[in-house]
């Protein structure tokens, strides 16, 4: 099989954890698997998965999120190594994720593999959601274009309910179409050399947290669409309350850091926020576990954060906003949702931390629904139907 991700693999930040754990998970079924990505990076540590990475151009560095020039020039060179790849072994299948399904859709007729279409978001959304346009052609010709290769597509992944209905309506039949959501966060295996690109991470000395100060975290990017700034003006009415309160914000460049920083200081909270600057994975879990209660402020957007998971499954309270991106997962029994806007936030931020019981209760429901719909068992069995559908793998093998 060839994997053609067009990301940074493998980054603190950007890191296409999806693509990490699809990759894992498909080689642990015994298919050989190489996988083609942009430079920066670190190379992971994966029997069975060659990686292979287009030149470096340090122009282009770092790659930011979301559509992007940048990214467009890159993806020519994703483009011709795609073609020698093909051209050089015969790839029975090709797994392409977001963008790089364009130029699959075009090489599979004349090489004849099977595709796989990982589908981690509508790409005619993400062009105005980013602001990278305002072009209606340009938008609605990305939007056919995008239609094509759901059509061309033999199997179509999606990861949370919104897109699948998407799809669907798209005309993907349903015997063609998973919904395999972001929902496994093993250890990553990096390998032991680490890429030159992986230096443009930032990531934070190791911090320890001071149990006599209940600990609020919130860990991911600092995009407009996160509400990081109705979370730092929500955590000023919880301070008002309990003083004793810490709001550690893990994530971020370093602009979005001091904008943010700048608000907490104008809101006298500079001695209770604490901004750690990007941070790896590793470390990001290790802050989870201390944590006393965990924020989703996400202001919109309609897929679900693949974060949401591992908070489901955390063992702590979880508060996160009313949003369709968020409830096409999570109901008021595991969490406490509240309205995208600072005083709702904050009066579930204060009955995360000031109603115990209530908080387990609510834990204990959000573990029973992450062991029954999303462990890692249930991801497993249907990245084997993946498989069954593309003809990887009979559907009487062998489980492994």
């Amino acid at each position: 099989m060839l994997v053609v991700a067009p990301h940074p693999f493998f980054m603190p930040r950007g890191t296409p954890f999806s693509v990490y754990y699809r990759t894992l998970v498909v080689a642990e079924q015994g298919v050989p698997i190489d996988l083609l990505t942009y430079h920066p990076g670190q190379d992971v540590d994966i029997p069975g998965v060659r990686i292979v990475r287009i030149p470096r151009i340090g122009l282009l560095e770092p790659v930011p999120i979301g559509p992007s020039w940048k990214k467009l020039f890159l993806d020519v060179f994703m483009i011709l190594w795609t073609i020698g790849l093909l051209a050089k072994h015969r790839y029975a299948v090709v797994h392409a994720h977001e963008e790089a399904v364009f130029w699959c859709r075009f090489l599979k007729p004349v090489f004849r593999f099977r595709l796989i279409y990982d589908m981690h978001s509508s790409l005619p959304q993400q062009l105005e959601n980013f602001r990278f346009t305002k072009s209606r052609l340009l938008i609605g010709t990305f939007k056919a274009l995008e239609d094509s290769c759901l059509k061309a597509a033999d199997a179509v992944i999606t990861i949370c309910p919104d897109l699948r209905d998407y799809a669907l309506k798209s005309g993907v039949p349903a015997v063609r179409h998973l919904l395999i959501e972001n929902s496994i966060f093993d250890d990553v295996r990096l390998a032991a050399k680490p890429d030159g690109g992986s230096s443009q991470a930032t990531v934070a000395a190791p911090l320890q947290f001071d149990p006599a100060h209940p600990v609020v975290l919130y860990a991911g990017t600092f995009e407009p669409y996160q509400g990081i700034d109705i979370l730092v003006r929500a955590f000023a009415r919880v301070h008002r309350e309990r003083p004793d309160a810490r709001l550690v914000l893990a994530g971020g460049t370093d602009e979005q850091g001091r904008e943010m920083r700048a608000l907490a200081a104008s809101l006298g909270l500079s001695d209770a926020c604490i901004f750690t600057g990007r941070v790896s994975k590793t470390e990001a879990l290790r802050f989870t576990r201390s944590a006393t209660v965990l924020v989703s402020p996400r202001v919109h957007g309609t897929n679900t954060p693949l974060k949401v998971y591992e908070q489901l499954a955390s063992g702590k309270p979880l508060v996160a906003t009313r949003i369709w991106s968020h409830t096409q997962v999570l109901d008021d029994a595991v969490c406490f949702l509240v309205e995208p806007e600072a005083d709702s936030m904050a009066e579930g931020l204060l009955r995360a931390l000031q109603e115990p019981d209530e908080a387990a209760a609510r834990v204990v429901h959000a573990q029973a629904l992450y062991a029954r719909e999303y462990a890692r068992p249930i991801y497993v069995r249907k990245i084997r139907r993946l498989l069954e559908i593309v003809g990887l793998l009979s559907n009487t093998a062998a489980p492994r």
